[in-house]
């Protein structure tokens, strides 16, 4: 065995999956899927073969042509990767696997009536990366394999379903067509419709994704709509919101070459999904919280088109890589942003993700393997390493070269990077053996391994420098002598404002001047979350317990990783919490069967090491 990434049972002297051709029946009072998967080779293999599963019942593993059953076994589960499934192979290219997912799949929320917007039909929908696709189908679950899929979903009449890839039909059953999924008289059952879907250019596996619901749409764009369910409050504020997203993919094709997927649609999902948005291909699933209606969710939208260059065309080979995947991201993000929506804001955005940076340093002080672009993530949960480092010192990594060559001579450098690598997966080495060849001399100028290698933040990184960032940061620094801002100061204040001048408040203040704050400005009741939590987060440092109901409300309408984990965190970090760990152990009891499996686990784990 000769693992080719530490996620992933793939065997890197076996060929990769090329295609896999899947038959979904959806069972939604079992909560589980019965599935198919007909997975083709690169080349023909004799032997054993190894894929990943977690939380799959395997059925049967068939050859397609003779449907003879072929020799599997299934290695007992590894809590982190799951169960390895291997199949022995006779100089075959292509072999067929029946399972069915379990309710523990953590690729997989499935929501009842209840815990939808519309509160009258049932929904279900994926998060796949970073290692969760094999949850849902046997697959070689790792970026270095990139695949081409086609799927029928067979779901229930009154539903719809969304993938990552192209639709091609809304269709009834067809007796006959399952590849052994579930039995006919299922597949074909009365109040059945089957959606077929296609991917035509080959994705790495954590881009799988599809949901299935009651969905309606807004046009709003030649070649976008947003999607979420059938909610007319919802789709009108999404569609206003997104409503620049034409201009952002036109910036985007002027920066980094043409887009290549030809559709870029919306999906926002309901309030548990754990991601700010997720960059599927050709659908970019969205939380409902980047809704802020003033058009700046849009930022979160730039970053998941930005993807469709660098992470979704370009992707790392394994996720210690990931760098490649956000860094790059991060910094297309901002260039994307500055042309639509004006330097400033690119400013902005670039001091948010620098004081994010030096918080991730403090949480990573007694783990610096997890400060470095380049990690070692061998027997490492993915999900537990989370973190804004690959995103920001990613993104400073490529500030500092810009600034070194100068843009025009960095946008040359990204056009040809971009159409060199697009549909590979690729490691740092390759990219800094590129930007060496490329760009030469530039190891005289910096110091390349510092900044992929290095523990912390390089003595080079840069806090940005502008007039409005700066005062900023200026009044929040004042804000420990007991001076808050007057109304002149923040007149025109929008949410990224206050969330910069939120960050960069001292992490321990009295109550009283948390309270006082909040009585002239109303931050806790802020409809922008990026604001509400930076505020809610002060008041539990600050121990300002009369907020702990708005820190409990906010913990149960939201599955949103980015504002659960520090809220947990500060609730139960540090001594003398008692109180503190009791409220938020009940509110996680009270609220986790409305998260994602992914952020319930994350949360889990937060206890696990504070408590």
């Amino acid at each position: 065995m000769a693992p080719i990434d530490p996620h992933s049972y793939t065997d890197s002297t076996h060929p990769l999956t090329t295609h896999i051709s899947l038959t979904f029946y959806f069972d939604f009072p079992s909560s589980t899927i019965f599935s198919s998967a007909l997975l083709t080779l690169s080349a023909p293999h004799s032997g054993e073969f190894t894929v990943d599963t977690r939380s799959l019942s395997i059925t049967a593993v068939l050859d397609p042509t003779t449907r003879t059953p072929l020799p599997f076994t299934l290695q007992n589960p590894n809590p982190i990767l799951g169960q390895s499934l291997t199949i022995t192979l006779s100089n075959q290219s292509q072999f067929l696997i029946i399972s069915k997912t379990s309710t523990s799949s953590s690729a997989l929320q499935w929501l009842s009536p209840p815990q939808t917007f519309n509160k009258s039909f049932p929904f279900v929908y994926t998060q796949c990366q970073a290692i969760h696709a094999r949850s849902i189908f046997p697959c070689q679950d790792t970026p270095a394999a990139r695949i081409k899929y086609s799927a029928k979903l067979n779901v229930p009449r009154f539903l719809s379903a969304v993938m990552a890839a192209k639709h091609v039909n809304r269709r009834d059953p067809v007796v006959g067509e399952t590849q052994g999924a579930c039995e006919d008289s299922l597949w074909c059952g009365d109040g059945r419709i089957v959606e077929e879907f296609v991917m035509e250019q080959p994705v790495p596996t954590y881009l799988f994704a599809f949901a299935v619901g009651e969905l309606g749409f807004r046009e709003v764009g030649p070649r976008t709509r947003v999607y979420s369910e059938a909610v007319p409050g919802v789709l009108d504020a999404a569609a206003r919101e997104f409503a620049g997203t034409e201009d952002m993919i036109n910036v985007g094709e002027g920066l980094f070459g043409g887009y290549e997927w030809e559709r870029f649609d919306l999906l926002v999902l309901p309030p548990s999904f754990p991601y700010g948005g997720m960059e599927n291909p050709r659908m970019t699933f969205l939380t409902p919280t980047v809704i802020k209606g003033d058009a700046t969710g849009a930022q979160v939208v730039a970053h998941e088109l930005a993807h469709s260059w660098t992470g979704n065309l370009i992707t790392n080979k394994t996720n210690e890589h990931f760098w490649l995947n956000e860094g790059f991201t991060t910094y297309a993000e901002r260039r994307i942003v500055e042309a639509v929506q004006g330097k400033e804001r690119a400013v902005l955005n670039v001091g948010i993700g620098w004081r994010g940076l030096v918080e991730e340093m403090e949480r990573f002080k007694d783990n610096l393997e997890f400060t470095k672009l380049k990690t070692n993530q061998e027997g490492v949960d993915p999900d537990d390493v989370y973190s804004q480092v690959p995103y920001e010192k990613g993104f400073q990594f490529l500030w500092r070269i810009e600034r070194q060559i100068g843009r025009p001579a960095f946008d040359e450098f990204l056009k040809k990077y971009i159409a060199t690598f697009k549909f590979q997966s690729i490691d740092t080495d390759i990219f800094i053996d590129f930007l060496k060849a490329n760009v030469p001399g530039i190891e005289n100028q910096i110091d390349l391994k510092v900044w992929t290698e290095g523990t912390g933040i390089p003595p080079d990184a840069m806090e940005p420098v502008s007039e409005i960032y700066t005062k900023i940061v200026s009044l929040a620094n004042e804000f420990k002598i007991g001076r808050m801002p007057n109304e002149d100061e923040v007149a025109d204040w929008g949410g990224q404002e206050w969330e910069l001048y939120l960050e960069n408040l001292p992490k321990s203040v009295e109550a009283s001047q948390v309270s006082a704050l909040d009585a002239r400005y109303r931050l806790s009741e802020s409809k922008d979350y990026e604001v509400k939590v930076a505020f809610l987060h002060l008041a539990i440092a600050s121990r300002c317990s009369n907020y702990y109901s708005e820190v409990e409300k906010t913990l149960k309408e939201v599955g949103r990783m980015k504002y659960l984990r520090p809220l947990y965190t500060a609730l139960i970090q540090g001594i003398g919490k008692e109180e503190e760990k009791i409220f938020a152990k009940r509110v996680f009891s009270e609220a986790c069967a409305c998260y994602h499996p992914i952020a319930q686990g994350v949360v889990e784990a937060i206890f696990a090491k504070h408590m």
